[in-house]
């Protein structure tokens, strides 16, 4: 697994209760990178550690745009074949 440092000091900075800290910073990361189009929707969602209807919620409450490519539809396809 990969990690990202943040600093102490930016981390304590963060207007967040401690215990949320850490899953708000993956989920919000989660977004920028799907909104930006730097990782699919699936991938995104795996980085923020969320299900695909938590990850739809985040991402309207945040109005970003859906991206539906093939590989999305790839996935949508083989979770629904499960």
């Amino acid at each position: 697994m990969a990690e990202i440092e943040i600093s102490e000091d930016v981390y304590d900075a963060l207007r967040l209760p401690e215990e949320e800290r850490d899953e708000a910073l993956k989920a919000m990361l989660a977004v920028t990178l799907y909104r930006e189009g730097v990782l699919s929707f699936g991938k995104a969602r795996q980085l923020g550690e969320l299900s695909k209807v938590e990850f739809h919620r985040l991402l309207g409450e945040h109005e970003v745009v859906r991206h539906y490519g093939r590989q999305e539809f790839d996935e949508d396809l083989a979770y629904a074949r499960r």
